[in-house]
């Protein structure tokens, strides 16, 4: 983690805030490849991950967007009313869960709904600067509630566009099955917005693309995918401690609670920060962060959420 300041921000939206950060200390930014996200540390100390949303050429600052959650627990709403020109705010260095294919791509398809549209404008960027054959869809109840819509419009690859603006329900869902239709069979397809979206464009995208083609990376949890009452369980490390894990207690907690170091950002099973290796036992999945393939491999952990089916999971820390 490391301090940056806020050099600029502006309304995109009524409810979605963009902030121009730069290090305090005057030093240079790590790149980051387009899809990347920081852990951002706000005002009043809780950590968030936000998408990276600038060109991912341009270091020389980080971009996000803060959309205002009428839930929030102080995150989103601490950065809209307290982040201004001047502010010192702690960020982690960029990760990426959520990243472009290799340029043996056919074409790349990015289909974004509401705030969704900050990891695929980066995307978007960085497909330009390769002259790669692409197409961003951008889904928003309104072109007023469409962040960045301006933008887009102004942008080089303004032509690669297609904007889907003020559409019901399901015209907005005939316009993307449209559009997902006759699939290149070595093209991908990017996702990103709220959950029931996703989940959509995932299906029709999979009537011509294999699992592997298709990306996508949530915001806000949806449903857990098991919702089996919590049985208790025990968490080994490879360094042979081991901890009970009680019904209503996740992994993490119980780590932390004895002094393991353990990295988390979300706490929902998104952003996958807290992923660790499993040597022995068997996952109960109930994150949104890995795949099908990874979970089915069994090899992986998400410590905030998922719990286990055997009576003791053995993990590794990264």
């Amino acid at each position: 983690m490391f301090t940056v300041t806020v050099t600029d921000t502006h309304d995109e939206t009524d409810t979605v805030k963009v902030l121009r950060l730069v290090r305090s200390d005057g030093g240079a930014l790590a790149p980051y490849p387009a899809g990347a996200h920081v852990d951002v540390t706000g005002p009043t100390g809780i950590t968030r991950p936000y998408s990276l949303c600038g060109p991912p050429h341009d270091t020389g600052a980080y971009t996000i967007a803060v959309k205002r959650e009428t839930d929030s627990r102080g995150g989103s709403q601490a950065l809209h009313d307290k982040a201004a020109p001047g502010t010192e705010l702690t960020v982690g260095a960029p990760r990426r869960l959520f990243g472009l294919a290799p340029d043996t791509a056919a074409r790349h398809h990015l289909i974004a709904a509401g705030i969704g549209i900050t990891p695929l404008l980066a995307m978007a960027y960085e497909l330009h600067v390769r002259n790669a054959e692409f197409t961003l869809h951008y889904v928003a109840r309104s072109r007023s509630e469409a962040a960045f819509a301006g933008l887009l419009e102004r942008s080089p690859f303004a032509g690669r566009v297609v904007p889907h603006f003020g559409l019901g329900r399901e015209e907005s869902r005939t316009a993307l099955a449209n559009a997902l239709q006759g699939l290149e069979e070595e093209s991908h397809v990017y996702t990103c917005g709220p959950h029931d979206f996703m989940a959509y464009v995932r299906e029709v995208a999979a009537r011509g693309l294999p699992e592997e083609r298709i990306h996508s990376e949530l915001f806000q949890a949806g449903t857990p995918e098991d919702t089996t009452v919590d049985t208790p369980f025990e968490i080994e490390l490879d360094t042979g401690e081991v901890y009970p894990v009680p019904p209503g207690r996740s992994i993490a907690e119980v780590l932390e609670e004895n002094g393991v170091p353990l990295d988390t950002s979300c706490r929902e099973g998104i952003c996958g920060t807290c992923v660790l290796r499993v040597i022995e036992g068997e996952p109960d999945h109930r994150d949104h962060c890995l795949t099908a393939k990874e979970k089915a491999a069994g090899d992986q952990i998400a410590a905030c959420v998922s719990r286990a089916k055997s009576s003791r999971l053995v993990v590794e820390l990264w």
